[in-house]
């Protein structure tokens, strides 16, 4: 009788992120080996230490790449080119990319994925709703006010959970090899909008309160944010968030054959569990 192939282990990168820990977990209840990618891992993996890239591809079938801190930041696109032209030669054969939506370097680095010769997949992913409940506007939810540098454009915000689920199914199904999916939530919101839906969830008052750019910023360095975040913060709320992303798209719909989380549905679940609960 002859043994069964193993199955090779999938690598995740950003396995300790929104993203990545939802992936990892659906995999290993899949019973898939899932290979952890982050700098507390073993072996280790560090986007700035392309040492480690190779020691975390051993044996690995397929990656979810999830570029820290965003593919806006100057030299992502050909950082994550780097490691997907490694992971090729280093026999992976499938790789899928979670991208930003409306975001030059994003595209950039889908086509530096595209490119490697790997059978790729292109996850395109908006503002997701977990920025809320376990993100940079956690603490300001708590403190019952939103002070950020909106105004009235809407976005379709998406849920991490689909996120997830798209990248699952792009890893271990046939079928998604070849497809740029667009993800957003099944409605457009203005940050004012979802502010309110909180507010309803969680029983407490939150509020929107749009403050200018420079402020934003110039308190984010104050709290000692580097300055390449700083940076990254002005483009994404100055440049992206312009109305460029005010559309739903239907990626969610075509790879899972289902309708995407909505907001006010993501809003009560994580009050009922308590996130927003103040003091």
């Amino acid at each position: 009788m002859t043994a069964a192939t193993p199955i090779q282990p999938i690598l995740v990168l950003g396995s300790t992120g929104k993203t990545g820990r939802r992936v990892a977990q659906r995999l290993s209840a899949l019973g898939l080996p899932c290979r952890m990618g982050s700098r507390s891992a073993t072996p280790a993996f560090d986007w700035e230490q392309p040492s480690t890239w190779a020691p975390a591809l051993e044996g690995v079938g397929a990656v979810y790449i999830s570029y820290f801190p965003d593919l806006a930041v100057p030299g992502a696109a050909d950082t994550v080119g780097a490691f997907a032209r490694l992971a090729v030669q280093r026999g992976v054969r499938r790789l899928v990319l979670l991208s930003g939506r409306g975001e030059e370097g994003a595209l950039l680095a889908e086509q530096a994925v595209q490119a490697s010769g790997a059978d790729w997949t292109i996850v395109r992913a908006t503002w997701f709703n977990q920025n809320f409940s376990e993100g940079s506007f956690l603490g300001m939810v708590l403190e019952g006010e939103l002070t950020l540098p909106v105004g009235d454009v809407p976005e379709p915000f998406v849920d991490a959970d689909d996120i997830a689920d798209v990248a699952v199914a792009a890893l271990t199904q046939d079928g998604h090899v070849g497809e740029v999916y667009e993800l957003t939530g099944p409605r457009l919101m203005t940050f004012a909008q979802a502010a309110e839906e909180i507010a309803q969830a969680a029983g407490r008052p939150v509020r929107c309160t749009p403050i200018p750019l420079e402020v934003f910023t110039d308190a984010m360095a104050a709290q000692g944010e580097p300055a390449e975040v700083v940076a990254l913060l002005r483009y994404l709320f100055n440049d992206v968030l312009d109305g460029r992303n005010a559309r739903l798209a239907d990626g969610v719909q075509r790879a899972l054959r289902r309708a995407p989380r909505d907001f006010g549905e993501f809003a009560r679940e994580v009050a009922g569990c308590g996130v927003w609960a103040k003091g």
